[in-house]
């Protein structure tokens, strides 16, 4: 790619943000045709700037086909084969904040960590001649993870909706899904595994470790690393 690539989310409370973040930092967004526009300018740097859904977004900059980004840390970690090697997340950006967490039925009184959940796992089997169900739209966070804390009684059942109703409908048995307050999940009769953090998320800057950077595109990459070093020193 010759020319610098930039995405940022097309919709919503997270594109209001992100518009403001870079206003902050001196480089103010104009959306090309309006409201139902998919590209922008970004004042002072010479990039393509595209308004993607935050999934379209950390693919793109997994894949290398973005240079930069604006999305959820949750999508980066998870449509990642390899996450150390394929983006770098460069500024978090304190909005867009979610943690993503295993919860179970509040019923389940003996269950309350990771350690826990094997050792159910291992009796629900040996019961139910079946392994515990896990809904989730988070399939590569969710394997990680389990595999992290020595969890193996289980498989996986890729969530198309509201996961947190799973348990309640009888599709699945615990749930990995994401959160702010867990109010939700309480409300629909689930608790969170002691142990059970798998990602404390929030939007982030993000760069691609396999796009290629041309002259015109390693030149916009100085401007705009220079204006967030200087506009906001965390960077």
């Amino acid at each position: 790619m010759s020319r610098l690539t930039i995405a940022i989310p097309s919709k919503g409370r997270l594109k209001e943000q992100t518009e403001g973040w870079l206003a902050r930092i001196g480089h103010p967004v104009r959306q090309i045709g309006g409201e139902r526009g998919y590209t922008a300018e970004i004042d002072g740097l010479d990039a393509e700037v595209r308004l993607l859904s935050a999934r379209e977004i950390a693919q793109g900059l997994i894949e290398g086909s973005l240079h930069f980004g604006v999305t959820g840390e949750d999508l980066l970690n998870d449509l990642a084969p390899d996450p150390a090697e394929d983006f770098r997340v460069l500024k978090r950006l304190g909005f867009g904040a979610a943690d993503v967490v295993v919860a179970v039925p509040q019923a389940w009184f003996d269950v309350d960590t990771m350690a826990d959940l094997e050792a159910a796992g291992a009796a629900f089997r040996k019961a139910h001649g079946r392994r515990l169900r896990v809904a989730t739209k988070y399939l590569r966070l969710t394997r990680r993870y389990f595999a992290q804390k020595s969890v193996g009684e289980y498989r996986l059942v890729e969530s198309a909706g509201a996961t947190e109703a799973a348990p309640a409908t009888g599709t699945a048995d615990v749930i990995v899904d994401i959160t702010t307050t867990g109010a939700t999940l309480k409300a629909n009769g689930l608790k969170i595994l002691r142990d059970g953090l798998v990602l404390k998320s929030e939007a982030a800057f993000a760069s691609s470790a396999r796009a290629k950077f041309g002259p015109s595109a390693a030149s916009a990459r100085a401007v705009l690393t220079s204006a967030l070093s200087q506009g906001d020193h965390d960077f």
